[in-house]
């Protein structure tokens, strides 16, 4: 085709950037507008679309959720820990020397493994993969087509599938990385650190770079192209769009189509929520094949005591290991209204060996960085920084830095305010774990409903997502080297990837939806020690499916659903259907002729492990059916938690599994009760019986409309 179109062989092969065989037929190349419109004209290409641009998105977490390798009978042991697993990380590449990819006391390599490594810039294929890290190879055709040859010296990186910014790294050793002892980030943190599979094989895809933009849907085609012909278990993406999200097909989105054909060929695909909370409506990654992870806090924290002239101490939070600092001046700057981001402004002389007060409305660390480095800069000792509790924390270089929230800054300001010479004293951080800390959906943590599908619920899960100690590559400015304490629903990805890693061998028939069901559906709905998880980094607002889909990731109640919620490539065509894609838009994406019934089938009716109406304006039914994969005998009755002004009725309220009644399909009918106003109320259905608890969100928008009467 592109022979005919560009005149000769050496255009066509100068042109092609990437052919893809393995989940999908397809090519990329680069062609001008003209030739673009010319080559959609052939009879046998179905559909042409520009590429786009996607952006990168522990030593106490499996503690945490359950997953200790002390207790002789839980899942991480009953699996063997991962072993003979392989997780698929598509991501920036790997750091192969870290420790954590070390394959001592493994066996060989699975025999279906087709894959391999791909040598490049200090990158040695026979060398640097081991029986632990048995793939690694790059995309980079589809960047260098759209913003022409690389500078690495603009932008430092190894045309190779090793990681420079240490990204994919961090990623791959939460996911699967080797025990470590005594491992700690700046002191902090300290304990044994491993992966989630810790004896799962790691294969690094690197689509990814040190480069603005980061990533092109055409290299993450071609990355997932390649892990799905190499063998994969599972596909770990902790990648992500920007808003507005494009639909998923028309606009050809990269993560979302090669995830299609991933998990048409059984490989679930867990993929980041996006990092741009705590709006609405902000969470990516939302086709409905696709396992989306939103972030949480653990309960872990790195208190930092602040003592005030008046003797009052305030425990902010920080990565501060140094000399404790003795009494202080204290400065809150009235010029700037003590705003971060302004400190710059401030005349030099004026914070010299002082703690600085400011506020700030940034959620990133870039704002805190800046700061830090304006108060570094004008001879401050110190700055505290009162913020929305986004929960990221960094070291500030050469200065502490302490973020407190927005109360404690207010109270800290009050003092400056009540002296003359306030003065203040601020110790190292300390650890602390296993106590009260008060779990919270971070922050960043991009919230749903999904902007293009409100129907279906997304985010999917929630899993620890913030201050992950984990491996990282030397040139990462903010690691130790080694290592690194990361935030990002990218850092929650892999902890379900990992849980995810550790279902597959006990449930090898279980698909990628069955799967997500289990995880789904036996989510705790508080945090492990029985306490509320709370939204919007605060104890104000209790979390809601919008927050954290089911709830938290509950790995051992996952390994025993009792019941799924099952679907298959048929079920994800009528979502196409459903949502109005035409039928040559989704003929190219499932590789067959398709045609839609009329009339189309109601979304409504996708048999997700939850249930979302996002325009209830009186009445609607729809329909669910359940696979019995608990014992043989088993009785279930509904328990129902409506929501707020909503009738909810069950249709049968009783169901009963044999050896010959496995799935059984119910109705679901959900109409406005008294009048309440628009908006979204939660609530929940639950099948229960002696040993299992089958719980799925239910989230309803109302819609009232007011009548108007002519009081003539």
């Amino acid at each position: 085709m592109l022979w005919s179109l560009l005149g000769s062989k050496e255009a066509a092969h100068g042109s092609m950037v990437y052919s893809y065989r393995h989940g999908f037929s397809g090519f990329a190349a680069k062609l001008t507008d003209l030739q673009a419109e010319q080559i959609a004209e052939l009879p046998e290409v179905i559909h042409v679309i520009p590429d786009r641009f996607y952006e990168l998105e522990t030593t106490r977490t499996w503690d945490y959720l359950g997953l200790s390798p002390v207790h002789p009978k839980n899942l991480l042991n009953d699996t063997n820990m991962g072993d003979q697993v392989i997780i698929g990380v598509v991501d920036s590449g790997v750091w192969p020397e870290s420790e954590s990819f070390n394959d001592r006391g493994m066996g060989p390599i699975p025999s279906r493994w087709k894959g391999g490594c791909q040598s490049g810039q200090r990158f040695n294929a026979s060398t640097h993969c081991n029986r632990k890290l048995i793939g690694a190879k790059y995309f980079i055709d589809g960047l260098v087509a759209e913003t022409g040859n690389f500078n690495t010296t603009e932008n430092p990186e190894y045309i190779s599938p090793r990681d420079y910014v240490g990204h994919g790294t961090h990623v791959a050793s939460t996911a699967g990385g080797s025990f470590l002892s005594n491992v700690s980030y700046v002191g902090l943190g300290r304990g044994r650190m491993r992966g989630g599979a810790p004896r799962a094989r790691i294969a690094v895809y690197k689509p990814c770079w040190n480069h603005q933009p980061s990533c092109t849907a055409s290299d993450i085609l071609g990355a997932i192209d390649e892990a799905v012909h190499d063998g994969v278990d599972v596909l770990s993406i902790s990648l992500g769009s920007t808003i507005p999200i494009l639909p998923e097909i028309d606009t050809h989105d990269g993560i979302a189509v090669g995830a299609f054909h991933a998990v048409a060929k059984g490989i679930p695909v867990i993929c980041a929520a996006g990092n741009i909370g705590p709006a609405a409506q902000t969470v990516v990654n939302v086709a409905p094949w696709i396992l989306t992870v939103a972030a949480t806090t653990q309960d872990r924290s790195f208190p930092t005591p602040i003592t005030l002239g008046n003797n009052i101490t305030i425990l902010g939070q920080a990565l501060y290991v140094g000399q404790e600092l003795g009494f202080t001046s204290l400065l809150y700057p009235q010029n700037v209204s003590g705003d971060c981001e302004k400190l710059s402004a401030i005349p030099n002389r004026t914070m010299v060996g002082k703690v600085v007060l400011c506020f700030t409305s940034k959620t990133d660390f870039t704002a805190v960085l800046s700061a830090a480095a304006a108060v570094n800069e004008a001879g401050g000792l110190d700055f505290i920084v009162a913020r929305n509790p986004g929960h990221t924390l960094i070291p500030c270089g050469s200065i502490p830095c302490v973020a407190v929230d927005y109360e404690l800054g207010t109270d800290i300001l009050f003092y400056i305010r009540s002296t003359r010479s306030p003065v203040v004293k601020i110790q190292p951080s300390k650890t602390l774990v296993g106590q009260p800390v008060a779990t919270k959906v971070a922050t960043f943590s991009s919230r749903g409903p999904s902007s293009i599908s409100p129907a279906v619920l997304k985010p999917d899960i929630a899993a620890p997502g913030v201050n992950i100690l984990a491996a990282t590559s030397p040139n990462d400015v903010l690691g130790d080297g080694r290592f690194n304490m990361m935030s990002g629903t990218s850092m929650a990805t892999p902890v379900v990837s990992a849980i995810v890693a550790l279902l597959r061998p006990s449930h090898p028939d279980w698909s990628p939806a069955a799967i997500r069901s289990a995880i789904v559906t036996t989510a705790w709905k508080t945090d492990p020690s029985g306490e509320p998880i709370f939204a919007d980094g605060s104890n104000r607002k209790l979390a809601d499916p919008f927050d954290y889909g089911g709830g938290l990731v509950n790995p051992e109640k996952a390994a025993d659903p009792g019941l799924i919620y099952d679907m298959g490539t048929s079920d994800y065509v009528h979502y196409m259907c459903s949502v109005g894609y035409n039928d040559s838009s989704i003929s190219q994406i499932v590789k067959n002729a398709t045609v839609c019934p009329n009339p189309r089938p109601s979304i409504l009716d996708l048999n997700l492990p939850s249930i979302t109406i996002p325009d209830l304006r009186n009445e609607v039914t729809l329909t669910r059916t359940v696979t019995n994969v608990g014992p043989v005998d088993s009785v279930y009755k509904v328990v129902v938690e409506p929501p707020l002004g909503v009738s909810v009725t069950v249709t049968p309220d009783m169901i009963v599994f044999n050896s010959t009644t496995k799935r059984v399909s119910f109705t679901v009918r959900v109409s406005t009760g008294h009048k309440v106003n628009s908006g979204f109320y939660f609530g929940s259905l639950t099948w229960t019986e002696s040993a299992h608890n089958v719980t799925i969100p239910l989230s309803v928008r109302t819609q009232i409309l007011e009548r108007y009467y002519d009081e003539n």
